[in-house]
């Protein structure tokens, strides 16, 4: 059995899950309604505020969808009940971020500011100037969007400038050995 696809999903209070034909499952909440469909392969049992995934042999493929499928709905009622949030730090001298509307401006070192539009369902603020949160109900679309972010100005090796995500690490490489 897959260790995380035999685990049974909680479904708190305040959200509703209905499984329609041919698996697709919507999934309402106090921040939104999401909505997916799954592998028809699977089957998902809901009973007394619990939903179960089960697979019905074990063949390689239903082995890889089980897990899938059941991290794919608990994704989905996290959302709708906490969100998800992303949070990018701005690392460089003259390196800056403003919002405006929807609108996000990048400052990051090119001849031009960096122009990008929040897409439907994710929102992103700036803290400060150098501080970017990404927030909203999908992880999926959350989490592309500031990989998106990330990807306009990437943390470089030798002096950690760049865009980089709040918890990550950047490995520092030595420079260029001078003459003696």
């Amino acid at each position: 059995m897959s260790r995380i696809g035999k685990l049974p999903i909680t479904i708190p209070s305040g959200v509703t899950v209905t499984v329609a034909a041919g698996n697709e499952v919507t999934v309402k909440g106090p921040k939104g309604t999401l909505s997916r469909k799954l592998s028809p392969d699977m089957t998902i049992a809901q009973e007394e505020g619990k939903l179960t995934v089960t697979r019905p042999n074990d063949l390689k493929r239903f082995k890889s969808l089980h897990g899938l499928t059941r991290t794919l709905i608990n994704n989905m009622v996290v959302g709708v009940t906490d969100g998800y949030v992303k949070k990018l730090d701005i690392i460089g001298t003259g390196y800056r971020a403003a919002k405006a509307g929807k609108k996000l401006t990048l400052n990051l070192g090119y001849s031009h500011p960096v122009e990008m539009t929040d897409p439907e369902g994710v929102t992103s603020e700036v803290e400060g100037t150098n501080k970017i949160i990404v927030s909203g109900i999908d992880k999926e679309k959350v989490g592309q969007y500031a990989a998106n972010i990330r990807e306009k100005r990437s943390p470089e090796p030798y002096k950690g400038k760049g865009i980089r995500y709040e918890d990550e690490y950047v490995r520092r490489k030595a420079g260029k050995a001078g003459k003696k």
